[in-house]
């Protein structure tokens, strides 16, 4: 559907009250509140507060993918991820700039050309978390600035694939990684990397 009926909406029902399960210096935080549903029923749902990240699917002239290999505890996996970060700088900061200062920190590049892929909701269930899809085009090497590596991003590793290499796999379930998955396919879908044949 075209005609924007297809699409969601806000809503909010009524939070009777709420408690801080987990809360620290870091950026999320989990807490238990209890709504009020339309019924009137009251309802426990818990809440993983997060900022938010970007997430850049960065393509050389040669449409290569540059990738990284990272380690994350909670899946207990290595994943095939992109540059990403969370939008935990300055209040009011644009993911565009989150996008930017990853890619520089995390890739040492910077980009000419951005384009915003999509935003979309990771795991609506449980967080209010945006993750905000962008490709970036036009790419030369950056400084890292002052930005220091640390725990997995010390162990984590870079390289460069080809991005039929890289649809391939996603297509296969060999890289499973949700944002990259999500920036490969919306890049092959909108024609903007990996045209030609399907």
């Amino acid at each position: 559907m075209t005609d924007g009926a297809l699409a969601d909406r806000p809503e909010s029902w009524d939070v009777v009250d709420s408690a801080d399960l987990h809360r620290d210096e870091w950026v999320v935080a989990l807490r238990s509140d209890r709504v009020r549903t339309p019924e009137g029923a009251i309802a426990r749902r818990l809440v993983l507060e997060h900022p938010g990240a970007a997430v850049v699917l960065a393509v050389d002239d040669q449409d290569r993918v540059l990738v990284l290999q990272q380690y994350r505890h909670a899946a207990g996996r290595r994943f095939v991820e992109v540059p990403a970060g969370l939008c935990d700088g300055d209040p009011g900061e644009e993911p565009l700039a989150v996008a930017r200062r990853e890619l520089r920190e995390e890739a040492q590049l910077q980009a000419t050309e951005w384009t915003h892929l999509t935003s979309s909701y990771a795991s609506p269930g449980i967080s209010a978390e945006v993750q905000h899809l962008y490709l970036a085009r036009g790419l030369s090497p950056a400084d890292r600035g002052d930005f220091e590596l640390h725990h997995e991003e010390l162990d984590m590793t870079t390289s460069w694939v080809a991005f039929a290499e890289l649809y391939d796999a996603v297509l296969a379930g060999q890289v499973a990684d949700g944002p990259v998955v999500q920036c490969v396919l919306l890049a092959r879908a909108l024609d903007l990397v990996g045209g030609g044949e399907r």
